[in-house]
């Protein structure tokens, strides 16, 4: 079967309508799968691609978008099935017609509901991926052991079989073994996640509302996804002022910033080379300096 058939039968599975033949047009933006907009008729959809290996990717994304939803606080695509064609795998979302700009007070105020949803621990019922790398998930009540083991010490040996040792290895050694010292005072409240809310990973309908997509969820510090929506910009101040009015941030904050956006340094560096290597060094001096 065509990839174009299966997801005609997709559509009318999901759908409850016949589907007839459908047109596949690529579009821009992704780093890791294929994009396509898809017209059946006067319909449109959203597909992402990629290998047919990689279909526990796209199921993943589809469990995390259902779990965003649920909480019944930011909008997000509305996953509508997947499966496998011609060695690829497949996800149909709803197709939404997204803008740069919009309600950014919104988003924030949002975000901030999203995050308040009452959560027991830290962590995930499943793993999934950040980027194409696998993100280890496992339960876990001590939030500073989850950033430990299941967050910066694995990108720590996926960047040693990468090559990057040395000082790279050593600072982040050092790090693990202080990470208590950024936690003095503050106690993370377990929320739901984004996971990976950098600026190419929202956007906003013709009416304004805010739309966020390409989750990496898990249940962590929601100060993991504030400093992300720092790390690239691409987010309206309006954003981060209505968060903090919402739900105001501990001061140490300013230093966990680092700490948080590291992990998606070291992943960048494992992704797409050397450059983000020497940009984790540099951020492990600094926050080995605080502690100093």
């Amino acid at each position: 079967m065509t990839l174009a058939a299966a997801i005609a039968e997709t559509i009318a599975a999901a759908t409850g309508a016949p589907c007839g033949a459908v047109t596949l047009r690529a579009v821009g933006g992704g780093d890791i799968s294929q994009a396509f907009r898809v017209n059946a008729g006067a319909r449109s959809f959203f597909v992402k691609a990629n290998r047919a290996e990689r279909l526990p990717m796209l199921e993943a994304e589809a469990d995390a978008l259902h779990a965003l939803a649920a909480t019944c606080s930011v909008r997000v695509p509305q996953p509508l099935g997947w499966g496998t064609a011609e060695a690829q795998s497949f996800l149909l979302l709803e197709y939404l017609e997204l803008h740069d700009r919009g309600d950014a007070a919104r988003l924030g105020m949002q975000l901030a509901q999203l995050h308040r949803a009452p959560q027991s621990r830290f962590g995930w019922a499943h793993d999934n991926w950040i980027g194409s790398t696998p993100q280890p998930n496992g339960w876990q009540h001590d939030w500073i052991a989850f950033w430990r083991d299941r967050r910066l010490g694995f990108q720590l040996k996926l960047a040693s079989q990468n090559g990057y040792g040395g000082a790279l290895q050593r600072d982040g050694e050092a790090l693990l073994a202080r990470l208590e010292a950024f936690f003095d005072g503050y106690v993370p409240v377990p929320s739901l996640l984004h996971g990976d809310l950098w600026g190419g990973n929202h956007g906003y309908l013709n009416d304004g509302t805010p739309v966020i997509f390409d989750p990496a969820v898990y249940v962590g510090d929601r100060e993991c996804d504030l400093a992300m929506s720092e790390l690239f910009g691409g987010f309206a101040p309006d954003f981060h002022a209505a968060y903090r009015e919402a739900w105001s941030l501990d001061a140490g904050y300013a230093v966990r910033r680092t700490l948080y956006n590291l992990y998606h340094i070291l992943n960048h560096a494992n992704l797409f080379g050397s450059g983000y290597a020497a940009q984790a060094q540099r951020m492990m001096a600094q926050l080995l300096a605080e502690i100093r």
